[in-house]
Parts: structure tokens; sequence; C-alpha cells
């Protein structure tokens, strides 16, 4: 069924015209790619102060509140851009483990993310005095964020 709706969706309008404009897929590869570094680099920032690894001069507070922002600001970008690449190629991407596996890791860690920033939101000292529980789960944030851009990067290989 789903390779049915990937036939079909690679024969529509929209996606011949990204299959057949030769820039399409490229420009929004790179607004895709910068759109990670940003996510990554400020969710390695956030991750190392959690887990108690770097930033340790700041409270964790101030940089969910410096860095989290960016993630919500940023991830619908990335959600257009790889809807727009999933619609060029269907069959590359929806039927490829590593895109799956992707988008489970990208939906686990953003429920992470929002915890984090909630539990800080209510108490600007919940995660300085839960320390295990910090690094823990900046620790578990960060292996996911590289599982997805290590899943991203297999896509193209499988």
């Amino acid at each position: 069924m789903l390779e049915r709706f990937c036939d079909w969706l690679s024969n529509t309008p929209i996606s011949l015209t990204i299959q057949t404009v030769n820039w399409i897929i490229p420009a929004v590869q790179t607004v895709h790619i910068l759109c990670v570094a940003l996510v990554m680099s400020s969710m390695a920032m956030l991750d190392l102060r959690l887990m108690q690894l770097a930033g340790m001069r700041q409270p964790i507070s101030r940089m969910i509140n410096r860095f989290v922002p960016w993630i919500w600001f940023v991830v619908p970008i990335l959600l257009a851009t790889g809807t727009i690449l999933t619609i060029g190629e269907p069959s590359r991407e929806l039927l490829n483990p590593y895109f799956r596996a992707k988008m489970l890791m990208l939906v686990t860690v953003l429920i992470i993310t929002f915890v984090i920033q909630r539990r800080s939101n209510k108490d600007a000292t919940y995660w300085d005095s839960r320390k295990v529980a910090a690094i823990l789960l900046g620790a578990l944030s960060l292996l996911l964020w590289v599982g997805i851009v290590s899943a991203g990067r297999w896509i193209a290989y499988y």
C-alpha cells in the first residue's frame, strides 16, 4: 500500500516539478542542512550543559531559554524542506527504514526537548537540582540528535 502511495505521489504535478526543475532539490537540501547545523549546534550546547560538560557558569534554565527557542523556530523549516524532498523522491524516503528510524528518533527527541523546557519554565532550578536526570536526558538527547543526522545520511546509501 505504501509503495502504491509512493508511485502515485511521484507522479503528481508537484512531485514531477520537484524532480525536473534542476535547482529545487539542491536549494532545498542546502536550507535543510543549514537548519540541521543550527539545531545540532544549539542542542549540543544545551545537552553538554545538561551533562555538566560545558557552560557550567550558566544555570541550565538560562541555556534552555537561549537555545531551545531556536529549535522551535527551525523545526518547522526542517519539516517544510523535508516534506519537499520527500515529495520529490517519495520512494527513496518513505520506503527507507533509515527514514522511518530518523522520524521516530525526531519525535522522541522533540518530546524530550519539550519536557526539558516545560519543567524549566515552571521551576528555573528544576534541572540544576536534579543532576542525574539532567545528565541522563542530556546524553539521551545528544545521542538521538546524532542518530537523526546519521540516519539522514544513511538514507542516501540504502
